[in-house]
């Protein structure tokens, strides 16, 4: 058959808009049909800084120098007076222009063109987290404020004790918060003056992120915490209306009193009846604990009272001394101030910030002498005798050791995600 008989037919579908190719010979060769695939769009990716589109722009990153103003800021990039003026008055209920701190960056956006740039936003850190974004675009002014989407990432470490718990956190690159969380946690129970080497601990806990950095801790998913030869753990339930801790047995890890009256210190004297007075050069009853800290560290009150004295005693200077239930009393000696609000009469809560370290009295250095008083007598207040509050309730125990079991488990080794407590307001007990 000649040549002359092959001939190609072409179709098109016009419902799909698609074009169909069929090949005919006379020689018997095979039909085929194959449509064209229509290309998908691809979606257009933006780079964005601060919530801006900022594919045509160059960006400029400086930090605020000492004694620099945004004003100066913004007149190195062409702003008129006129315009920062406007900037001042839109501003004012928002974030002052007064308020930028030497040291904190900010990123100018500048669009370039063949003859200058133009600036078109900057845009200020306030901290980590938080920004203001001041924008120039055409003829007005525009302030606001964004915040850098935090990421929470579960986490678990251990460390071991050498000296203290701030040592162990640095020793084993834990965030610097975590020391302040944990003792949060454990200031009834722990008492992170008498730690020693051989204590560890175990937790879990959120650790926040900003993009790849981290910017501190979130919630505590629980700790186990080994001192004094026991584990001491720390189960998160909520019972009423409020999230806290307790003990593997239910029992409230918060107590009538904190285990000390201030944070990160050390002891540099103990309860004594016949102490060397390093002021009057003689042995005589030291009936308190000696904190060393520096002058300014915060004072809490160790646990609800009321005010008795606040003024000068004597020997030990700036004091305050505060009643409490079950015939318990404290005082606070040495003090540099009082805090604001702090009179006698005056009802403090538990952990309440109540004076600051000072010198004041016969003393040599900054410190707080603590004292304790039971029924009047002088007791060693790093023997109190502890008493729990109210632990988890009949109506609660079965949600609480259901979530401790799955709590203790994760702390004690590998558990996978579905075992996992990832929330603390409404518990779901899976009896199966």
């Amino acid at each position: 058959m000649p040549p002359s008989r092959f001939f190609f037919v072409l179709l098109r579908d016009m419902k799909h808009n698609a074009i169909k190719l069929f090949t005919v010979a006379a020689l018997g060769l095979t039909v085929a049909c194959t449509p064209q695939k229509k290309e998908q769009p691809v979606e257009e990716q933006h780079k964005i800084e601060y919530g801006i589109i900022a594919d045509d722009y160059t960006l400029e990153r400086d930090e605020v120098k000492y004694g620099q103003t945004l004003s100066d800021i913004l007149f190195n990039y062409g702003i008129s007076a006129k315009t920062v003026d406007q900037l001042d008055k839109a501003s004012r209920e928002i974030f002052p222009l007064r308020q930028i701190r030497a040291g904190n960056s900010y990123t100018a956006f500048l669009l370039e063109d063949s003859i200058a740039s133009r600036l078109d936003y900057l845009v200020y850190d306030k901290d980590i987290t938080n920004y203001v974004v001041f924008g120039f675009v055409g003829d007005s002014v525009s302030v606001r404020t964004g915040e850098r989407p935090i990421t929470l990432r579960r986490t678990k470490r251990s460390a071991e004790i050498e000296s203290s718990l701030w040592g162990a956190i640095i020793k084993d690159s834990l965030p610097y918060s975590l020391a302040a969380e944990l003792e949060d946690v454990y200031q009834w129970t722990v008492d992170f003056f008498g730690v020693q080497k051989g204590d560890n601990f175990t937790v879990i806990y959120d650790e926040k992120f900003v993009d790849t950095l981290s910017v501190g801790v979130g919630r505590i998913w629980g700790a186990k915490f080994h001192h004094g030869g026991k584990d001491i753990y720390a189960i998160p339930f909520k019972q009423g209306d409020k999230i806290q801790y307790w003990e593997y047995d239910g029992a409230s890890l918060r107590k009538q009193m904190l285990k000390a009256p201030l944070k990160f210190t050390r002891i540099s004297s103990k309860f004594s009846n016949a102490r060397y007075h390093p002021v009057l050069k003689r042995y005589r009853p030291h009936h308190g604990v000696d904190y060393a800290a520096p002058k300014g560290t915060p004072v809490r009150a160790v646990a609800d009272g009321v005010v008795t004295f606040r003024g000068w005693g004597g020997g030990g200077g700036n004091t305050i001394k505060i009643k409490h239930a079950n015939k318990m009393m404290t005082g606070y000696l040495h003090l540099s101030k009082f805090a604001k609000g702090i009179v006698q009469g005056k009802r403090v809560s538990q952990g309440d910030i109540i004076g600051y370290v000072g010198s004041t009295g016969l003393s040599t250095g900054p410190h707080l002498d603590f004292r304790v008083w039971k029924g009047g007598k002088p007791i060693n207040p790093l023997k109190i005798p502890q008493e729990p509050t109210e632990p988890i309730s009949d109506a609660n125990r079965e949600a609480f050791e259901f979530v401790r079991d799955r709590i203790v488990a994760e702390l004690n080794g590998d558990v996978p995600d579905s075992m996992r407590i990832v929330q603390l307001d409404s518990i779901v007990i899976n009896k199966q």
